[in-house]
């Protein structure tokens, strides 16, 4: 009897401790269970991506799950943060990004109001708020915001994208604080003195932002505050500073002062706004000194491509001083009118017949007769047809040039192998070749400086040699015939009276209207300008390029 009752007292309490194990693990397993359920209905709340409302939530139920998200992630609950998102995985892990790329020490949020649908993402509220971090460097103040959405079982989510984070932040982008990155401060592009941004300059902006993205910068010092980063760890954009630091600088030959006076030169009121170009160089050396234009067509000074008109009897006198033994003296006779391959030429207004012309007095008067003439004669007939090229090619640099920077230019043509009225035409600056005023700059440089100089806006640019240097007697024939056009010839109206200037002017047909062209140098520069739709070079361009000669 007894022991039978121990027996069953055994029992009992065995099973009682059964019982009260079971009831231990329900109690252990609700808590956890609690925490779990806890964590799914803060994961969105139930929210069901695939079912979402057309219809946005109200401003009280945007701001309730706006906040809560705020919050969690306020104090740096991150998983709980991005549970109340509609990909909580994307966003817990854009999250932990966010508080490491900028060594997040605290963040707080302030004015959570409601703003309306958002217009960004349809169907959602938009709820904004003001953001405080404190971050490495310093403290970040910024305004963002986020949508809102509702599923068709009533519940809630932000919807997350990266602009979450940060207004505009992209995908593959992210944020960092402290020392800033390479790339988030552009190189500031400078002038030759080191310190004049060349964006300053109307005429630059495109070619100071082209530099900037292609060239090398040396020197700088970055600054500290917040970036947006690329998947790379490039800067993209800085979005806030707390240190100022020194951009790096890539340094070009532009000189402030000459730059200046082009900029001027291609506004000149006697241009009547007629779209016009202009380059100076440093005939010495071919650092290019300044680059101005105007009009809607872009940069015409480097790559305006057109017929150079008489300025290219420069080249043509050269041909026949090297081709034909030549000289200032020849004989030159200038007519009012020449067929040759069956195509009429003529000579601009004010060209006076002269049948016992030289050589250097047709220079002077840019008579056209007179250099087709001997053209034909003493290089086509003599069977160097491509003497013309040779010359452009060989002695004055024609070619395919980069002048630095990853700027483009437009390549000027003086075609091999041209027939019928263009043979003729070539002789005078007209048919199949073009050219462009930084090109027609360079050739008066080449003059003065009886050599060749590719033209660079790098200092430190790979310059191409021209194949064969112009001759010392080409040179000074040359130079004595320039510096007639420019004392008593067609560019004596504008340059006439300045010391130490040789020219040539040009007027080119092209189709209803001309163009005017003029180029010059003096003891320091070598300069072009074109005017589209000039009445004459001397009458347009001349304007432009004393202003340049005389500094102002």
């Amino acid at each position: 009897m007894n022991r039978a009752v121990k027996i069953g007292l055994a029992g009992t309490c065995t099973a009682l401790l059964a019982l009260g194990g079971i009831g231990t693990y329900n109690i252990v397993h609700g808590l956890a269970s609690g925490s779990a359920s806890e964590g799914t209905s803060q994961d969105a709340r139930g929210f069901d991506p695939s079912e979402v409302s057309s219809t946005p939530p109200s401003g009280a139920e945007a701001t309730k799950q706006a906040r809560a998200f705020l919050d969690s992630w306020s104090q740096q609950q991150l998983d709980g943060a991005a549970s109340d998102t509609d990909t909580p995985d994307t966003a817990a892990r854009a999250l932990r990004e966010y508080a490491d790329g900028l060594h997040l020490k605290k963040l707080t949020f302030d004015h959570i109001l409601s703003a309306g649908a958002s217009s960004a993402t349809p169907g959602a509220a938009k709820v904004t708020f003001d953001v405080t971090a404190q971050v490495a460097g310093g403290t970040w103040d910024y305004a963002s915001a986020v949508a809102v959405r509702k599923s068709t079982n009533g519940r809630l989510a932000v919807h997350w994208n990266n602009s979450v984070l940060h207004p505009g932040l992209g995908d593959g982008q992210s944020l960092t604080a402290g020392t800033l990155p390479a790339g988030s401060v552009g190189a500031k592009v400078v002038a030759s003195d080191g310190r004049t941004d060349l964006s300053t300059f109307p005429s630059l902006r495109d070619i100071a932002a082209t530099i900037g993205k292609n060239a090398k910068a040396t020197g700088g010092q970055p600054g500290t505050g917040v970036a947006v980063v690329d998947a790379g760890g490039a800067g993209v954009e800085t979005v806030k500073v707390f240190t100022q630091g020194r951009p790096a600088i890539v340094r070009t030959t532009i000189d402030v002062g000459f730059q200046g006076v082009a900029e001027h030169a291609v506004q000149d009121a006697h241009l009547q706004q007629k779209p016009a170009g202009t380059v100076a160089l440093d005939w010495r050396n071919g650092h290019i000194l300044a680059v101005a234009h105007t009009g809607d067509d872009g940069d015409i000074a480097i790559n305006g491509i057109k017929s150079p008109g008489s300025t290219m009897k420069i080249i043509t006198a050269a041909a026949l001083f090297d081709k034909a033994g030549l000289t200032p003296s020849s004989p030159a006779p200038c007519t009012d009118s020449l067929v040759a391959n069956s195509q009429l030429f003529h000579n601009d207004p004010g060209v006076r017949a002269n049948p016992g012309s030289s050589l250097a007095e047709a220079f002077t008067v840019s008579c056209n007769t007179a250099f087709i003439k001997d053209g034909f004669h003493h290089l086509v007939h003599d069977g160097d047809a491509s003497a013309l090229n040779d010359e452009a090619v060989n002695v004055f640099g024609l070619g395919n040039w980069s002048i630095g920077g990853g700027i483009a230019t437009t390549d000027p043509s003086v075609p091999p192998d041209v027939q019928g009225g263009d043979q003729a035409a070539q002789f005078i600056g007209q048919g199949k070749v073009t050219a462009t005023p930084l090109f027609m700059a360079s050739v008066a440089a080449t003059v003065r400086n009886a050599g060749f100089e590719q033209p660079i806006i790098l200092p430190e640019q790979h310059q191409e040699a021209a194949p064969r240097p112009i001759s010392a007697r080409t040179a000074d024939y040359l130079q004595s015939m320039m510096r007639g056009v420019a004392t008593g010839g067609t560019a004596a109206p504008r340059l006439g009276g300045l010391s130490e200037v040789g020219a040539k002017t040009g007027t080119a047909e092209e189709g209803d209207h001309t163009n005017g062209w003029l180029t010059a140098y003096n003891s320091r520069i070598a300069v072009a300008a074109l005017v589209e739709g000039g009445s004459s070079g001397v009458d347009s361009a001349g304007y432009v390029v004393r202003r340049l000669l005389t500094g102002g």
